[in-house]
């Protein structure tokens, strides 16, 4: 197999760092590798498979005649709006953890397990999706496949992780009686009901983030979506309870079975000896953990599922390598 020279943008961050992490657990064909992050960074040491690698600042030459074949990025909005379409340009494939590229109709938003398929319509650029879409639609397509999906109504309980370093701080500092700087209010002992800014509509950014990304994913705007996401005083992983609508009638028992069948998904529903998903369970896993599945009557072929997945992992850095691996694996059968 070739070997691909890849890089990572942003590789001091909290993600950047789970992304060397990440493609050394899963032993990516890696010829060399290039680490990039802001001038402030630039200099620093990371270690990968046993070597030193120094960090070098991120500039418009950064791609040119560099030789590099796919660069993960993870250096905010602001960053991959500049130079992910530079990166592009001198051939190389981006893989993007920001929102910047999410809802563009050019860019397809890949999650592996549920539309592997649209990174063969990639121009130069691959959306990663919000932590939070990823693991619900994870959960949710075989449910879409096999019975058709009405409605969903999404409620997130989101770690401080995703909020990044600030945010992981904040939690800390909070447990020590110190004032938060990252969030408007105390993130220790308390819930949040606000992720992200809050739009027109009333909703914030991040929920309109998981009704549009379900919609762009599953290329299906005629599904109902609603979403109240929310931050708790938890580090790391995301918990959703995922209400869904199906098109058609179902057995429980079928789901459970449906979910036993799906690749990069564990069961935990065992209410008899209290086993269900949890954040501290999923920490530093990649799969997505599903349980409490249990019928809705209160609505026809009403469904009620709980999703946990560490949100640094699944939620960003692993999803980016699997989208890494799917290309490198297409390019491979067409050579």
């Amino acid at each position: 197999m070739k070997k691909y020279n890849i890089a990572v943008v942003g590789a001091t961050g909290m993600v950047g760092n789970k992304f060397l992490q990440v493609l050394e657990e899963r032993k990516l064909p890696i010829d060399n590798l290039h680490l990039f992050a802001s001038a402030k960074s630039a200099g620093k040491v990371l270690k990968f498979n046993g070597s030193d690698y120094v960090v070098k600042e991120l500039t418009t030459e950064s791609f040119k005649d560099s030789g590099i074949d796919i660069a993960l990025f993870s250096a905010g909005g602001g960053t991959s709006k500049i130079y992910a379409p530079i990166a592009a340009a001198c051939g190389v494939t981006v893989i993007d953890n920001s929102s910047q590229w999410r809802m563009d109709d050019s860019v397809p938003l890949v999650v592996p397990e549920v539309n592997p398929e649209d990174i063969l319509s990639n121009k130069g650029i691959i959306a990663n999706p919000n932590c939070s879409t990823i693991q619900a639609v994870v959960a949710l397509k075989p449910l879409f496949d096999k019975y058709g999906i009405k409605r969903i109504i999404y409620s997130t309980y989101q770690a401080v992780s995703g909020a990044g370093v600030s945010g992981y701080k904040d939690l800390e500092n909070g447990m020590k009686g110190i004032a938060p700087e990252k969030f408007p209010y105390p993130i220790a002992g308390n819930v949040l009901p606000h992720i992200d800014v809050f739009l027109d509509n009333g909703y914030t950014k991040e929920e309109m983030k998981m009704i549009n990304e379900t919609h762009k994913i599953f290329h299906n705007d005629n599904i109902k979506i609603t979403a109240t996401t929310a931050r708790v005083p938890v580090f790391h992983s995301h918990s959703e309870s995922i209400n869904v609508e199906l098109e058609n009638p179902f057995n429980v028992e079928d789901i459970f079975e449906l979910y036993k069948n799906t690749k990069g998904i564990i069961i935990q529903d065992d209410p008899a000896n209290l086993v269900y998903p949890m954040p501290i369970k999923a920490e530093n896993h990649d799969e997505v953990f599903v349980g409490r599945i249990r019928r809705d009557f209160s609505v026809e072929n009403g469904l009620n599922i709980w999703v946990v997945a560490d949100n640094i992992r699944k939620g960003a850095a692993t999803n980016a390598v699997q989208i890494a691996e799917k290309l490198i694996e297409y390019n491979e059968q067409n050579q």
